[in-house]
């Protein structure tokens, strides 16, 4: 009983983890591609130009988001998108000072690790590709 309890704990926390993290990264991406909640600068309905940074974020941050709330994909998609919260982090952040509370940029943060985190474990049991994983092994 004990062992049972031991590795279903984890392994629902991983995939609530994935699930609410691709969640919650969607409306960033429909914001920059979509001008939803609010568009680009605060505008409503404005939408940042596809082929800029701002637009290949919103790229990512949308289809990356759907695909990490799916479980599709997750690790190399986690990877990317650790990366980009890292640039994002450092482009747009860290100029305006070293504290992340001071310079807002403590969610760029702390999804760059939770995505690194994501890379490195995978999606879970209960994604996409943890079902594929399944289906492979019968």
């Amino acid at each position: 009983m004990r062992r049972h309890f031991d590795s279903t704990i984890p392994s629902l926390a991983l995939n609530l983890l994935r699930i609410i993290t691709g969640f919650l990264l969607i409306p960033h991406g429909a914001r920059k591609l979509l001008g939803m909640f609010g568009g680009v600068g605060g505008q409503p309905g404005a939408t940042a130009p596809l082929f800029s940074l701002m637009g290949l974020a919103g790229v990512l941050e949308f289809f990356g988001g759907l695909a990490i709330l799916l479980g599709l994909f997750t690790r190399p998609v986690a990877f990317v998108l650790s990366g980009l919260m890292a640039v994002a982090y450092f482009m747009a952040h860290a100029p305006k000072g070293f504290w992340p509370l001071l310079n807002r940029g403590e969610l760029a943060a702390i999804y760059s690790f939770v995505f690194f985190f994501l890379a490195a474990t995978g999606g879970g049991e209960l994604s996409i590709d943890g079902l594929l994983r399944k289906r492979k092994r019968r």
